[in-house]
């Protein structure tokens, strides 16, 4: 309020806890008869619930959201009501804004939202001003495109992928820690590998099941998306460590120094595989601690936060895709010079195939997420690769290999032998 009795050279900004307000009440004061005015500023916390958004009606079919509380201001005990200026609102979003969404600053009238008499004036990504000639109750509406139908089958097609490829991870991880190997078999990566993404694809996978409600605890989604974003691209360094190992292996270079074992050992290898993720994460954490808890529990794509995680995949697929190159380079010298009888052709084939399926194990096959956006078969492919990883390192490393056949054929007798008895 000011008045002769309560005089203002400059009114203070209004604020709640969402919201403020800027206000010339002093031309306002001195355009009364009184010569004073009193301004209140409210803001409702689940007005948004009654009021909804479907009420603001437009020509457009569109999806409309809330992106604000519900806030009035009105002119009590002022005899003259009318504006000198323009009253400004600075609204805070209270989700994520689509940068392709229009924004409307819209006010209250009987039964439906308007914008008559109220503009934005500017917006960011955290907050937008509105600026309206008139008081009223106001809110800020956000229009976006209306998104095509999930496609049902594409949907199922996922939800089987993703649950048999966890199926594979585990037999995996079950063969590699019950089966017996060879002093020079080196298989922490591939080990690390599937623990990484069994976990990573397990939780997204529930947390999209169960969206619904886990969304509105927002402390809890970006605990989610923050651990997702750790194994996923810890899961990535594991593929760069095997893609490393790989080309030694390839380039006859096992036999290396006591020093260089060393280097490689296990212990090693796990502070470059989990520690590197551990520091990107807190990292982003620290420079954008709101990054995380999209409207899907994932990373959020405003403020290039995004490239936190594209980054260094993107690096890692590069290096990962030279290696790969390099090696199948490597390995056709190979095979030219093997013999043309019929074992040494089947053996052909086997490394032919090992040697392209380390394509997907090694996740160069996620380059073709860069290009799924206008193609449904390479979504298709892109869905289905990604997501048999661990299919394609149970073949590779238990399937074809000799030694874990044969102690697969000595558990399944001795099964035989259990139920004979």
């Amino acid at each position: 309020m000011v008045g002769p009795q309560v005089p203002f050279e400059k009114i203070p900004r209004l604020d709640t806890t969402n919201s403020s307000m800027d206000i010339d009440l002093i031309g306002i004061a001195k355009n009364s008869k009184e010569r004073s005015a009193a301004v209140a500023f409210m803001s409702y916390n689940t007005m948004e619930n009654l009021l909804k958004p479907d009420f603001f009606n437009t020509s457009s079919d569109t999806v409309k959201t809330m992106m604000s509380t519900v806030i009035s201001a009105t002119l009590p005990k002022t005899t003259n009501t009318e504006l000198t200026k323009p009253v400004n609102f600075t609204l805070k979003h209270i989700r994520d804004s689509d940068p392709s969404g229009s924004l409307s600053c819209v006010y209250w009238n009987i039964s439906e939202w308007i914008v008559d008499g109220c503009s934005v004036l500017k917006t960011n990504s955290s907050y937008t001003v509105c600026s309206c000639v008139h008081l009223s109750t106001f809110a800020l509406i956000m229009q976006t495109s209306r998104p095509a139908e999930s496609d049902s089958r594409l949907d199922l097609l996922n939800l089987v992928c993703v649950i048999v490829g966890l199926v594979f991870f585990s037999l995996a991880l079950l063969t590699f820690a019950l089966c017996r190997w060879s002093s020079g078999v080196n298989n922490v990566a591939r080990i690390n590998i599937c623990i990484s993404l069994l976990l990573a694809h397990l939780l997204f996978l529930l947390t999209q099941r169960f969206l619904s409600l886990i969304r509105p605890q927002q402390v809890l989604c970006a605990m989610i998306s923050g651990l997702l974003h750790f194994l996923f691209l810890s899961g990535f360094v594991w593929m760069f460590i095997e893609a490393v190992l790989l080309f030694i292996c390839v380039k006859n270079l096992s036999q290396i120094s006591s020093k260089d074992r060393e280097v490689l050992s296990s212990g090693f290898l796990c502070v470059i595989g989990y520690v590197f993720a551990l520091v990107v994460v807190c990292v982003s954490v620290g420079v954008v601690p709101e990054g995380y808890g999209s409207e899907h529990c994932w990373i959020k794509m405003d403020k290039g936060f995004i490239w936190s995680f594209l980054g260094p995949v993107c690096v890692i697929l590069v290096l990962n895709t030279i290696l790969f190159i390099k090696i199948i380079i490597t390995m056709r010298s190979t095979l030219i010079n093997l013999n043309a009888d019929v074992s040494q052709m089947k053996q052909t084939k086997i490394i032919v195939f090992k040697t392209l399926a380390q394509f997907v194990v090694l996740g160069c096959s996620w380059i073709l997420g860069f290009f799924t956006k206008d193609s449904k078969v390479l979504e298709i492919l892109f869905l289905i690769l990604n997501s048999q990883q661990g299919t394609f390192v149970f073949l590779i490393y238990c399937v074809l290999n000799n030694e874990v056949r044969q102690q697969y054929r000595k558990f399944f007798r001795s099964l035989c032998c259990v139920k004979q008895h």
